[in-house]
């Protein structure tokens, strides 16, 4: 993957942010060696970054959309409040059981939810607000999942969006569909009045979003 900031800055980034724990070094370490795309994994700076904002919030209701080999959900987990849980979604059964692997042994089985199938068809079947939702799932259905999502964060939840940049193409001419989704999300969420956001040039470019008061 092709991150915003150069290479030397990112790795400088990486060096200087907490280092994660023995259990996220070994999923880190069988993603990269056994799974397909790994370059999807959150690593080191997005998942400190998301532990950071679940400490911050202390979110009752956390939502994930694209658990991949659960790297995200379990640094989110890792900062829950009593009484927190996280529901995530994933289509693939190969990465839905790697994550249930390692939440297991981290001892938060109980206390993260994956839900295996199409993510829109599990929002429709969830009740209720959220607290903090990160998405970083299929590209193309990214303003759909705003869409969906954006009425269903609490009072004070917050939206995280990955990969808002794109490795840069959501200003070139690439016209595949992931991003023409991403540039018509990034477009619909600036103009949108009912929401406040930042893009931060985070690894691909990571967007949060709040409900406009």
């Amino acid at each position: 993957m092709t991150y915003i900031v150069a290479e030397e800055i990112e790795r400088y980034a990486e060096l200087h942010t907490t280092p994660p724990d023995d259990l996220l070094r070994r999923l880190a370490e069988e993603t990269q060696a056994e799974l397909r795309s790994p370059q999807m994994l959150t690593g080191t700076v997005e998942g400190r970054l998301l532990e950071l904002l679940v400490f911050a919030l202390r979110p009752q209701r956390v939502l994930e959309l694209g658990t991949y080999s659960g790297y995200s959900a379990l640094s989110m987990a890792a900062a829950l409040p009593p009484g927190g849980h996280i529901d995530t979604c994933e289509v693939d059964e190969a990465h839905a059981e790697v994550a249930r692997r390692y939440l297991e042994e981290a001892g938060q089985a109980d206390r993260v939810t994956i839900h295996l199938g199409p993510a829109l068809e599990t929002i429709e079947r969830l009740d209720g607000e959220f607290d903090l939702i990160f998405i970083d799932a299929d590209k193309v259905n990214y303003p759909a999942y705003y869409d969906a999502l954006l009425p269903r964060l609490s009072e004070r939840g917050l939206m995280v969006l990955d990969n808002t940049l794109w490795s840069g193409r959501v200003i070139d001419s690439d016209d595949s569909p992931e991003t023409r989704a991403i540039t018509a999300l990034n477009e619909r969420i600036a103009s949108d009045r009912a929401a406040v956001a930042v893009v931060l040039t985070v690894r691909d470019g990571v967007t949060l979003v709040r409900r406009a008061s």
